[in-house]
């Protein structure tokens, strides 16, 4: 028997639900998808699954962009899960956070309700909505001391010669395009040939953002954070006893906060090679989810600039709730 839900004015059935599995909300750091997906959970009365590869680390906030108090609205809290999960120092990867989200999904799922996954890591994303069968992969000592002394620049082309799916968007420090290395020619050898989970089928959501707008908000926010202070969260952290190498492996603001903390850098140019880094990070997101929608994904994009009601509404037509 179809349940009747209330949704403003009006009365619709849980028909359209049935449809999907899952609702993805994705696009590009600063393009206002975590803003939409609350909003949108509130209608819903559902929760929120991060699809960010960095906001699972405690202690970690400002850096991240979690915003958590944007969880709140009107003074009802809405669930998310994946969030300060691990400590900072640890390296979190694409096989742990599988296994976590079909946890907690399948959690939302008994409840009745349909998740939302939102976020902009693009292949924790992809992994997944297609259930990949991933492996473990172990560390290969051989392989890491013939790579160590190569730069940046010649293991990104290295790592351009593998045609197995990677996250690339977030290799921005020589660690971890050896670790992505390392993982491609684990699986050359011990790739599966099946699925370990059953892809999802998802209502995909893309949030476009002007890049010029883009831009302007990446600069924006960045000065803000810096305000808001970053780099103490950064000091902090590393006065906890993390190795200064473990924060750099995350890339961005923690690489750049972190060479500037230990006197490798002079505040003004990690600025500005912190900025040039995420919008350089924010246009390699927008190739992964353009190579998404080649490998068969559809992805609905909605103008970021459109009022949330409208974004709304145009989901809950895709989903048939009217």
């Amino acid at each position: 028997m179809n349940k009747l839900f209330l949704f403003g004015m009006f009365a619709i059935f849980d028909i359209g639900m049935k449809t999907y599995q899952l609702i993805t909300v994705l696009g590009p750091t600063a393009s206002g998808k975590t803003n939409f997906a609350v909003a949108l959970a509130k209608q819903l009365n559902t929760e929120i699954i991060s699809g960010d590869s960095r906001q699972v680390y405690r202690s970690m906030d400002i850096g991240t962009g979690k915003d958590l108090s944007d969880y709140v609205v009107n003074g009802k809290q809405i669930p998310y899960h994946l969030i300060d999960i691990c400590d900072p120092g640890y390296k979190y990867n694409v096989f742990e956070y599988q296994h976590d989200f079909f946890r907690v999904y399948n959690e939302i799922k008994a409840k009745d309700k349909l998740p939302i996954l939102c976020g902009g890591t693009g292949m924790y994303i992809e992994a997944v909505l297609k259930g990949f069968r991933l492996l473990d992969v172990p560390q290969n000592p051989e392989l890491r001391h013939t790579l160590k002394d190569k730069s940046l620049e010649e293991l990104e082309i290295i790592l351009a010669s593998y045609k197995a799916l990677h996250n690339k968007t977030d290799v921005d420090t020589a660690q971890r395009a050896i670790r992505a290395i390392e993982i491609e020619e684990y699986y050359k050898r011990e790739a599966p040939a099946k699925n370990e989970y059953a892809p999802v089928h998802s209502l995909i959501i893309g949030i476009d953002i002007d890049r010029e707008l883009r831009r302007e908000k990446i600069s924006r926010r960045l000065q803000t954070r810096l305000k808001e202070g970053m780099v103490e969260e950064v000091e902090r952290i590393l006065a906890t006893g993390v190795d200064p190498e473990d924060l750099i492996y995350y890339g961005l603001e923690y690489k750049f906060l972190t060479l500037y903390i230990t006197g490798k850098l002079m505040y003004e140019d990690m600025i500005a090679r912190l900025e040039i880094a995420i919008h350089q990070f924010a246009k390699r997101q927008m190739t992964w989810f353009r190579g998404m929608e080649r490998r068969g994904f559809t992805i609905h994009w909605m103008d970021a600039g459109l009022p949330t009601e409208e974004k709304i509404s145009q989901t809950k037509m895709l989903l048939n709730l009217y």
